[in-house]
């Protein structure tokens, strides 16, 4: 290869012109992400839940009813090329502004080109905002009269939610889509494609990749398309052909190519499953350490956080319990922190969590208990409500008795009073004497005795206690 990826040389190798097409091509020099950008709906790849046929989204630009619009996600998920596809299929003149670069001289002139167009010849615009959070309340407010009177269709770009941070007016006159991470086996396709394709791709060269590579690749790219194909791009670059002059792209290589090495984990077979076992299990136990070690192994394979902190979720309610309440606020707290920062900050309020669970104290009384009282249910024991817990707020309700003799709480010392709240006797909850949740248990064994005897009777079988005298 003659010269190398960055060098700045004017006549470009036979392997820079097979991967960008020549000068007739349209696609010269162009990063391969770019030239790979899908060019239609039926191009592009991801974001099912809103692109699928059907979906609102797809209706809409189908349709021609796109008005303001607001993606948000995280970068790599195909956020300028769906404004593109946008613009294409609702023949709209296509502009574009950086929320980083422009400023509001750039905005007004591009807003007054777009009036000028549609009153001239009818036709829409398009206007692109990348990063729109970036622009500040007075640049925003900028778009707002364009916006409102339909000057340009507006599409907003953000991998911040906008509902935080881009201004109120422009987030209330907008349609806000959440762009979801590319899952493994559509950055695969995207990779394969991008191999095949002789006109945009590399499909010119004699390159070839190992079925694990490409794995690797769209694994490590954690959501992000553009980034696996730059790894792609580099690794069909840089790599010397061999004798038969095929360009063999192996596991090394791509680890290299996207700096990061492959971990025994696949994201839906047993290592996947192994691995998030190990992890509960360790919470579980007790171990902090193990408990760090399965989840570095995760966070390294690129899983995603919010499966993480779901699973986390799950076992501060399932295996902390009322053994320590604060257990299952520190996780939800987690996974929206995971949902909001994303890789690689994500791993410390996930850390956190896992740290705290693991050392808590435990209890799965919560899931015992309302497991039995589904199975009571299930089971075809469905209790009538007794006549006194009745709904008594409508008329009419007095005639049929619902409510008489209902006892309000407040009314009573200790905000407690006797009566019956299920018409049958019957236990599900269980509490134990973990951490929390002892002093819980103080409280039922208390009501419960008083729910189960006259005050006068449970009042006498505590003497008998006290005593140690066997009671009635």
């Amino acid at each position: 290869m003659n010269g190398d990826l960055f060098s700045q040389e004017s006549t470009p190798t036979d392997q820079e012109m097979a991967a960008g097409g020549n000068a007739s091509s349209g696609y010269s020099y162009q990063p391969l992400a770019a030239r790979m950008r899908p060019r239609n709906l039926e191009e592009y790849h991801g974001q099912s839940h809103i692109l699928a046929p059907g979906k609102l989204l797809r209706r809409a630009i189908e349709a021609d009813r796109i008005q303001s619009l607001i993606f948000y996600g995280p970068p790599g998920t195909g956020k300028t090329s769906l404004a593109q596809i946008i613009a294409n299929q609702t023949k709209s003149r296509f502009e574009r502004l950086s929320g980083v670069e422009s400023n509001v001289a750039d905005m007004r002139r591009v807003l007054a080109s777009a009036a000028n167009r549609l009153a001239n010849s009818g036709a829409t615009t398009l206007l692109f905002i990348d990063e729109i959070h970036r622009f500040n309340k007075a640049q925003q407010d900028v778009l707002l009269p364009d916006v409102e009177n339909g000057t340009v269709r507006l599409i907003g770009a953000t991998t911040h939610n906008p509902f935080f941070f881009v201004n109120s007016p422009l987030v209330s006159r907008s349609q806000i889509f959440e762009l979801q991470p590319l899952n493994e086996p559509e950055i695969r396709e995207l990779l394969g494609q991008a191999l095949k394709d002789e006109e945009r791709g590399l499909g010119h060269l004699k390159c070839q990749a190992d079925e694990d590579a490409l794995g690797h690749l769209a694994t490590v790219a954690d959501g992000d398309a553009r980034k696996a194909l730059n790894s792609l791009e580099i690794a069909a670059l840089t790599t010397q052909p061999g004798k038969d002059g095929v360009i063999h792209i192996t596991m090394e290589v791509a680890e290299e190519c996207i700096q990061k090495k492959a971990v025994v984990y696949d994201g839906d077979e047993d290592a996947h499953y192994d691995t998030i076992s190990a992890f509960i299990k360790s919470m579980r136990g007790s171990d902090p350490d193990a408990t760090l070690y399965w989840l570095a192994k995760m966070i390294h394979a690129g899983e995603d956080p919010r499966f993480i902190a779901r699973r986390i979720i799950i076992h501060a309610a399932e295996d902390v319990g009322l053994a320590d309440p604060m257990a299952l606020v520190l996780a939800n707290a987690a996974f929206h922190a995971a949902e909001f920062i994303g890789w690689p900050e994500a791993r410390i309020p996930i850390a956190e969590a896992a740290i705290y669970i693991a050392c808590a104290n435990k209890s799965n009384s919560v899931v015992k208990a309302i497991d039995s009282a589904l199975g009571d249910v299930r089971s075809g024991k469905t209790l009538p409500v007794p006549d006194h817990l009745k709904d008594s707020h409508y008329s009419g309700a007095k005639q049929l008795g619902h409510g008489e003799g209902y006892k309000y709480s407040h009314d009573f010392p200790g905000h407690f009073v006797p009566q019956d709240y299920l018409g049958a006797d019957k236990r599900f909850y269980e509490p134990t004497e973990q951490g929390v949740e002892k002093k819980i248990k103080a409280r039922v064994d208390y009501w419960r005795e008083h729910f189960l005897q006259p005050p006068s009777l449970a009042r006498l079988n505590r003497q008998k206690r006290q005593q140690n005298l066997p009671e009635p």
